[in-house]
């Protein structure tokens, strides 16, 4: 097992510098990675303050610094101390300033700027949660894409990520002892996508949900045979709704998403403007 210390600096909140390190690291096996994280790095003070923990702990320093001072300075001593450095966004930005024609502001953490988007980020998150689980079924109108699954297939942790990127998210439990409101099947500007697994996953996924909760494993909730007529029942209405399906069973939440999302963007080019619901953010 190879140890490896990992240096991420930034200047903003470092959201962007921990999904490339991350990435970059599903690439490779058998690794032991320790990870020093240091946001918000903006002056000379904060950097020489961290320097000596970076010396000590020495590895890869990974950073995302726009200010050419605090940037050659952080250079200049890892140099020293023979540790590497790699700008993650350099290739990018400098391409980026080429194609446009304009120099690069150096401005930390300006995709964080409180804007418009981020608004309307905000508001999609305070929409997805109000309507989770097949609350407020009335306004599902308002929804860009509404999820539809029995029990179990991430449709909350789903609708969450999706309203992270901007689009508002409503989701329902199908039930084949309840039936979902009829309105759902009456709407006309949001997608309806279901969300399916395999039963044997499922029954695995709930009965562990079960004993989390200290009840019972060995309830109808995860007897095989019920829940392979939930996966039907689901899987039935769908295709009797034209509902495009996806299969979670080896999808990541960040998958799953993905797919919806690529969905969501063939049905807009099918559309009008008027009907086709937010643009992303």
């Amino acid at each position: 097992m190879t140890k490896l210390h990992l240096h991420l600096l930034s200047d903003s909140t470092g959201e962007t510098l921990e999904m490339i390190a991350k990435a970059a690291l599903s690439q490779f096996d058998a690794v032991e990675v320790e990870r020093h994280f240091w946001p918000m790095v903006r002056s000379q003070q904060h950097l020489d303050r961290i320097m000596q923990e970076i010396i000590n702990f020495p590895g890869l320093v990974v950073f995302t610094l726009v200010n050419p001072d605090i940037r050659r300075s952080l250079e200049t001593s890892c140099a020293e101390a023979n540790m590497p450095t790699v700008s993650a966004l350099d290739a990018v930005t400098e391409s980026l300033s080429r194609v446009l024609g304009q120099e690069q502001l150096h401005r930390p953490g300006r995709q964080h700027q409180m804007d418009e988007a981020y608004f309307k980020r905000v508001e999609a998150i305070q929409f997805t949660i109000a309507h989770d689980d097949g609350l407020m079924w009335e306004e599902w109108e308002e929804a860009d894409i509404v999820l539809a699954g029995v029990s179990r297939t991430s449709k909350t942790p789903t609708s969450i990520y999706l309203a992270n990127r901007g689009y508002r998210v409503a989701n329902i439990p199908i039930v084949k002892e309840s039936p979902p409101p009829p309105n759902l099947f009456r709407l006309k500007r949001p997608m309806v996508v279901g969300l399916t697994t395999s039963p044997d996953r499922l029954v695995q996924v709930r009965r562990n949900r079960l004993l989390s909760l200290n009840q019972a494993p060995e309830t109808a909730y995860v007897d095989k045979e019920q829940v392979e007529d939930e996966v039907r029942f689901a899987r039935r209405m769908a295709a009797d709704n034209n509902w495009p399906v996806i299969d979670v069973t080896r999808r990541s939440i960040e998958e799953t998403a993905a797919a919806v999302i690529n969905l969501y963007n063939e049905r807009r080019t099918q559309m009008s403007p008027r009907n086709a619901g937010t643009n992303p953010v």
